[in-house]
């Protein structure tokens, strides 16, 4: 499944319109069904009083459809046009002609009456937004926005209902200019829109579904449109490394995990028993010496390497301690706890210099000591990937980070194509592209992660994947799901408040479990 933008829609609907030869007038009257079956299927009563407030456009049309839809259901629909009737053209009028000849509900607006708009409101068992579609770009202006703010002000009290996209929100940045519908479903067509995934987005599209409309998936093949891809449960699964029932601890792999100082030492071990309990065969946890009794206290099931220290963080020398060792493991993780110290940038160049084979995961201030030597991995052939966050993302490119929160998806893929490093781009909606270009959304997650020790998780999640075979798009893919799904399913029972590091661990065990 791709995440759309305003131009990629048209394109396939022109695609269906023109080349497959199907009206549009029939694509509407599929959108507004698709709608109309959502709507009961969500429905706890039958024949509920229903208003749908439509535009002039053809999101209006796929009002006009739903409106006269529910009526031949024997629910209680109202429509509410909120433009005047002579802007109505093409499929729309059509399609408000026939609702209009039926002598169906209905009230005009057009920026007037707002006080019986309340009125009708208040009576309503569901709201149906189809004022604007995914041309918005930019504030709604009024008297549409006043209409919004009237709608919201229901929200969490009646469902609202938004058709392809809540009004008011841009497509193609997610970003509500002005006033936008706080939507609790959005019933979407053929793909979930790039919009829903990006700065306000998450926070108007409520639950999503992407209907079919009969514009068919394989149109973007045929036009060649370049589109980031949505992670699914069906994908994860394909790209999930296998276990062989034969298989040992040699079989699924060695992690090392570099990382630990005396400010931070549980970083490293959120990392090491996310590897474990994950599926590597075997973990090593390389930190500080002077630490090491705390961490092996709290970590039995690692192994350990202590290391040289110097003022509880890795001493210059402790590179020369790891370099013979590098190559009995099959993936490396490090910046867990690391902290910044004065020898840190040398100590990971000489350290990355004597690796081999291995796809190492850089995370957390191992990223800041490097932010300057990003023309150090050209040479390394797709084996290096980032794991930033916002903050730290910003520090490697010298922007703000309202610059990168603003463009997460373009600064994503170029940043990973330009200096030939896989991304993993954390977030409320994290983005992962590869050195070659691929890009994908991960729709998971929330508030429940936002806490000191979650991002460690991934990382550790990342490497064990590698280590047990997965090609490092797949890992950071399969890291990225478990990591924001396992936090999504312990919030139920945790609430959003008390879910820590530990608890997404034995979150991402039970997904394991049901996979």
């Amino acid at each position: 499944m791709y995440a759309a933008g305003q131009k990629d829609m048209q394109q396939m609907d022109e695609y269906t319109m023109g080349t497959l030869g199907l009206p549009g007038i029939v694509l509407m009257e599929n959108a507004g069904a698709r709608v109309v079956e959502e709507m009961v299927a969500n429905a706890p009563n039958a024949k509920q009083r229903a208003v749908i407030l439509a535009g002039g456009g053809n999101n209006g049309g796929d009002g006009f459809v739903i409106s006269r839809r529910l009526a031949d259901i024997g629910w209680n629909p109202l429509l509410c046009l909120l433009v005047d009737p002579e802007r109505i053209k093409g499929d729309a009028k059509i399609h408000f002609e026939a609702y209009i000849k039926r002598n169906l509900p209905i009230i005009y607006l057009n920026g007037k009456n707002l006080n019986s708009l309340q009125a009708e409101l208040n009576q309503a068992d569901i709201i149906v937004d189809a004022i604007l579609g995914t041309g918005v770009n930019g504030p709604v202006r009024p008297p549409l926005d006043q209409v919004i703010s009237m709608v919201n002000d229901y929200s969490g009290r009646i469902p609202i209902i938004s058709v392809d996209i809540p009004s008011g929100l841009s497509s193609d940045t997610g970003i509500a200019a002005g006033e936008a519908i706080k939507a609790d479903r959005t019933v979407t067509f053929v793909f979930p829109k790039k919009g829903f995934f990006l700065q306000d987005g998450p926070m108007h599209v409520g639950e999503w579904k992407a209907a079919n409309i009969s514009v068919p998936a394989t149109a973007a093949a045929e036009l060649k449109l370049d589109m980031p891809k949505i992670i699914t449960e069906s994908l994860v699964k394909d790209f999930m490394p296998k276990r062989p029932q034969n298989g040992h601890k040699g079989t699924f792999g060695h992690t090392l995990i570099l990382g630990g100082s005396r400010q931070f030492v549980g970083a490293p071990i959120f990392a090491a028993k996310a590897a474990l309990h994950s599926g590597a065969g075997l973990v090593t946890l390389g930190l500080p010496e002077s630490i090491y009794p705390m961490a092996a206290a709290q970590n039995p099931e690692s192994l350990f390497l202590p290391l040289a220290d110097e003022d509880g963080h890795f001493a210059a020398v402790a590179v020369q301690e790891l370099m013979p060792l590098l190559s009995q493991f099959d993936s490396i993780a490090i910046g867990p706890g690391m902290s910044r110290f004065s020898c840190g940038r040398e100590w990971l160049r000489k350290l990355l210099g004597a690796l081999t084979d291995q796809t190492i995961v850089i995370d957390a201030d191992a990223l800041y000591l490097l932010r300057n030597d990003l023309d150090f991995f050209s040479s390394f052939e797709g084996k290096v990937i980032f794991t930033p966050h916002p903050g730290e993302m910003a520090a490697l490119l010298n922007l703000s980070v309202k610059e990168v929160e603003a463009n997460r998806l373009e600064i994503a893929k170029s940043f990973a194509i330009q200096n030939h490093i896989h991304l993993l781009l954390k977030g409320h909606r994290s983005i992962i592209a590869s050195t070659e270009g691929e890009v994908y959304i991960n729709p998971y997650g929330h508030d429940a992660l936002g806490k000191g020790g979650s991002g460690d998780i991934l990382t550790g999640l990342t490497a064990s994947f590698l280590a047990q075979g997965a090609e490092p798009i797949k890992a950071m893919i399969c890291a990225s799901f478990f990591h924001a799904r396992a936090g999504e399913e312990k919030a139920k029972s945790l609430s959003h408040y008390g879910v820590m590091p530990l608890d997404i661990i034995d979150g991402v065990k039970e997904l394991l479990n049901s996979f």
